[in-house]
């Protein structure tokens, strides 16, 4: 699993940068506009999290974990909502913005969740944690199932008998390269502007971190605690979220290009950085229009 170090890599690093090009509260995963485009970000942001809260029933009262909480968008949305929202997080800097806003934040691995650390709760919401559970090394030595296995297994240790789990992932596509030409870029830069380069570059960005092999891995890890109700892709609806971000962000201003002059020594002393965060290259939008990437909704039921 992508570890602490890796995880404050990829969203404490640009933190702050990202808090001034989408808000305090924005959501650091892909929107829901279901083929209408003419939606703002905010707008599809909504819709998201309106359709999860209409997928795990949530109501006044009910207690939900965020599994992987970000910067607290889903955390408040379910606070406007009358439900109590509790979030676990690696990021440092995700925790502090969250408790900014006074949300119940924890800095905390979520493959260590038991009902005796935080109880029990109606319902569970993963939006992109997913695609940090397994690394690189994990993968390599044979180990993917059964972490997904097992984190599974301590989600259902927290939910009652039909409580709802809603996850939403990446995950390696239908015209994903080969698994060894994969595990290769990790270690050697392949030729430029290859599906293997964008891959790597996006393995630069989240170090630590290894996809599923499409939807039908995590259903299959998730069988033996959880039953699939509802399957359905939002690749397009990403392509456009990214589009949204990488808009906002190139936007200029003179806080946001002094944070970035503050990068400078992390850029000229880190390779890994500068394919990373400076190559002009959007990988991830990329490497979702050649389907080496999908994006799943999926909604588990326990039981």
């Amino acid at each position: 699993m992508a570890d602490r170090g890796d995880i404050d890599f990829t969203y404490s690093l640009t933190d702050r940068v990202f808090r001034l090009s989408m808000g305090e509260l924005a959501d650091f995963s892909g929107a829901k506009y279901d083929g209408d485009f003419s939606l703002t970000l905010e707008q599809a942001q909504q819709r998201k999290h309106e359709y999860v809260a209409e997928q795990i029933g949530l109501a006044p009262g009910r207690r939900v974990l965020d599994f992987g909480c970000g910067w607290g968008a889903l955390l408040d949305f379910v606070r406007r909502q009358g439900g109590v929202g509790v979030g676990v997080t690696l990021s440092s800097a995700q925790l502090a913005a969250c408790r900014r806003h006074g949300l119940d934040a924890h800095l905390f691995d979520g493959r260590e969740l038991t009902r005796e650390r935080f109880g029990a709760f109606d319902a569970v919401v993963s939006l992109g944690a997913f695609e940090h559970f397994c690394s690189p090394e994990d993968y390599r030595a044979g180990r993917q199932e059964d972490l997904y296995r097992s984190i599974f297994e301590r989600i259902a240790s927290a939910l009652p008998e039909g409580g709802r789990l809603y996850l939403q992932t990446m995950v390696y596509g239908r015209k994903m390269i080969s698994p060894e030409e994969a595990v290769a870029a990790l270690d050697q830069l392949p030729p430029k502007d290859t599906d293997a380069w964008y891959l790597a570059l996006l393995s630069r960005q989240f170090p630590g971190s290894w996809l599923p092999w499409g939807q039908e891995q995590v259903v299959r890890c998730a069988a033996p605690a959880f039953r699939l109700l509802s399957s359905v892709s939002g690749r397009l609806d990403y392509v456009e979220t990214i589009t949204q971000w990488n808009a906002r962000i190139g936007r200029r201003s003179v806080r946001k290009s002094l944070l970035k002059l503050a990068l400078v020594p992390r850029y000229l002393t880190s390779s890994d950085f500068r394919l990373a965060f400076a190559s002009g290259v959007s990988a991830n939008k990329v490497c979702f229009e050649r389907e080496l990437l999908d994006h799943y909704r999926l909604v588990f039921e326990k039981g």
